[in-house]
């Protein structure tokens, strides 16, 4: 396996990760990458680098963000959002991965990308529910700028810093696994 191979996957599980977060984000980050050729795609995956791909994911990317901060609205959008991000999150694992056959590629987008995302989506989406009971809401749009801003980041990060991305990936499982240690209930 080569660097560059690694590096792709860390691309990939970083914006999977970011996935889980917000769906439009990464993919517009990406969109924006390929444009500018700072990230080389598949083949088969060069139409996000499109401006036709650039302008549709960054109208949907804001669309979503504002969306997050309509009551109501993003409680439903985070119910919906969990097989979205699980489909966004394989798609840019499988668009971003270098130099693997095509079996091997599948199963660790579907694996690690997917993965990634559908995990990371659900505790937002337990978070969000948390703050709707706990607070009547109030407190979702800081939830909701939290979660936008981590996509940002670690989309950026991914791209610019994949090594870095990924190690924030990690960062963000081990506290999704402590806080759901500490709020599980314990067996008898």
């Amino acid at each position: 396996m080569t660097v560059e191979t690694i590096i792709s996957i860390f691309l990939g599980i970083g914006l999977a990760a970011s996935v889980g977060f917000r769906v439009f984000v990464p993919l517009f980050v990406l969109s924006l990458a390929a444009y500018f050729n700072l990230w080389e795609l598949n083949e088969s995956w060069q139409w996000i680098g499109s401006l036709a791909a650039v302008i549709t994911l960054g109208v949907a990317t804001l669309v979503e963000i504002t969306a997050y901060y309509i009551p109501y609205v993003d409680n439903l959008l985070d119910s919906i959002a969990i097989p979205l991000a699980t489909v966004a999150g394989t798609a840019v694992m499988v668009s971003t991965v270098a130099d693997l056959s095509p079996v091997i590629t599948w199963a660790l987008a579907i694996i690690a990308g997917g993965g990634t995302a559908a995990a990371i989506k659900s505790t937002a989406g337990a978070t969000r529910l948390t703050s709707t009971v706990s607070t009547a809401g109030f407190a979702n749009p800081v939830v909701s700028t939290v979660e936008t801003g981590t996509s940002v980041v670690m989309s950026i990060l991914s791209v610019f810093l994949p090594i870095i991305g990924f190690i924030l990936v990690i960062v963000v499982m081990y506290v999704i696994f402590k806080v759901y240690k500490k709020i599980k209930p314990s067996r008898p």
